[in-house]
């Protein structure tokens, strides 16, 4: 079960545990067994999302209303975290890394024409949205090697209005009624960024604008329209809208071109919210599935800020929450090295050629370390991801920023790279320390019971 930072010293002080990771700080009691353990039953809330997944492990709670006698539902708020996705990074790799080889092979004019001669297996997904599921996945399965995890809750749709108040509506019902334009106005929301089109006004009612006036043609399509605050939408009128933006050039053309742009991150949730709603299902825990309206609803109802650790709290059933003012951990996805074995120029032909050794002085990039510079012009104290060279100069990647030279004889091994880089976020959204590798660096409770781990 979690403890507090005092008491996990005093564990470690005593000698009744061990360190066990130093980021996220975990530790692991040595003087008691499973069976002589008791620990409470947590509950692990996801909240995925396209750049970042939000997670938070929370303790359920309930009280009874003296009034009504209602049992109400709630969370003590036991760890924050937010998972950093690298789906962005994954695609645009692939489509260079395709586009070197096609550039490559048009030159050997004897090579046999193959397209459309690989099969996808059923529920084949791309590459980036893969790795969405994987890392989750990964971290649903490492949370509940470190604490007692019972249940789990994850956010499943965006919202679904018309089923609140009319639980058998089925197919084109959906057409008629509340949520006929609803849906094209969240749509629209997402996509300009809440936000007047044409001045960049936030914060006041906006209005749903055509591009090109249907007084001249044109349609009602998506792709057509936009968000306009009232005095926009009637200085605009019907004229076209390169009369209207003629002296702002540069503003047309980035109106013109998020028009056709799509929704990449909704769309990406949506591809993969069912498959990710399988693999927590597999895991054989009790899962619970609430859509996006109902975690907005409770947390405009508690009063808490915007944030993705946050709302995954704010996940499902839920009437009050407790202990939420926490530091958030955040584990940023950075990959364990890469296959490429050459620098490519703008032809796509190899430039140099890279060492096939990882490892340096028994360091390799992305380990944490901690290094001591007596003397000389970089004298004093780092610590952070590390940056390995063969020519044992490292870099250093801190809180402050990027120490560059720092000689491998000074630096030590704090914790071996594990493809993830940890900083913590404040309540109030601020990263307040970056890849620190101090015992308070992520300002975690340590979680103890018995063999298991705790954070």
């Amino acid at each position: 079960m979690p403890c507090s930072e005092k008491r996990a010293k005093l564990l470690l002080a005593r000698g009744r545990a061990r360190v066990h990771r130093v980021v996220p700080f975990v530790i692991r009691l040595i003087d008691r067994h499973v069976e002589s353990c008791a620990s409470q039953a947590l509950r692990l809330k996801l909240d995925p999302g396209s750049r970042i997944t939000g997670m938070a492990l929370v303790r359920d709670t309930e009280i009874i209303v003296p009034a009504t006698g209602e049992i109400q539902r709630g969370a003590a708020v036991l760890n924050l975290f937010e998972l950093v996705h690298r789906g962005r990074q994954i695609s645009e790799t692939l489509t260079a890394r395709r586009a070197m080889r096609r550039r490559r092979r048009g030159n050997l004019r004897y090579r046999a024409p193959r397209f459309l001669n690989r099969s996808r297996p059923a529920g084949w997904l791309a590459p980036s949205l893969q790795h969405r599921i994987d890392s989750t996945l990964a971290w649903v399965r490492r949370i509940q090697r470190w604490a007692p995890v019972t249940a789990l809750s994850s956010e499943l749709v965006r919202f679904d209005m018309q089923a609140l108040e009319n639980p058998e509506i089925r197919g084109i019902d959906y057409q008629q009624g509340t949520l006929a334009g609803y849906e094209a106005r969240e749509y629209l929301l997402e996509k300009w960024g809440r936000q007047c089109a044409y001045c960049d006004t936030a914060g006041t009612p906006l209005q749903i604008e055509h591009i090109h006036a249907k007084a001249r043609g044109g349609s009602n399509r998506v792709s057509n329209l936009t968000l306009a605050c009232g005095a926009c939408n009637r200085a605009k009128g019907a004229s076209p809208v390169e009369v209207f933006l003629a002296k702002d050039s540069r503003r047309l053309a980035r109106i013109l071109a998020r028009a056709k742009r799509p929704l990449k991150d909704a769309a990406a949730v949506n591809a993969t919210r069912w498959v990710l709603s399988n693999v927590l299902k597999a895991t054989g825990l009790p899962v619970e599935l609430a859509s996006g309206g109902r975690t907005k609803f409770n947390r405009m109802t508690l009063g808490l800020p915007k944030t993705h650790a946050l709302d995954a709290v704010c996940v499902g059933e839920i009437s009050f929450v407790t202990a939420w003012q926490k530091p958030t951990a955040q584990a940023k996805c950075t990959g364990r090295g890469s296959y490429q074995r050459t620098r490519l120029n703008r032809f796509g032909f190899p430039r140099g050629y890279l060492t096939r050794e990882k490892q340096h002085f028994g360091f390799q990039t992305g380990d944490l370390v901690r290094a001591s510079v007596p003397a000389g012009k970089k004298a004093g104290s780092y610590s952070g991801r590390v940056a390995v060279r063969a020519s044992g100069s490292f870099n250093i990647q801190g809180a402050g920023g990027a120490v560059q030279g720092i000689a491998h004889r000074y630096c030590r091994l704090v914790q071996r790279s594990d493809g993830y880089a940890y900083s913590r976020i404040a309540t109030s959204g601020r990263i307040a320390g970056a890849g620190t590798a101090s015992r308070s660096a992520l300002s975690l409770p340590a979680m103890n019971g018995g063999v298991s781990r705790a954070i």
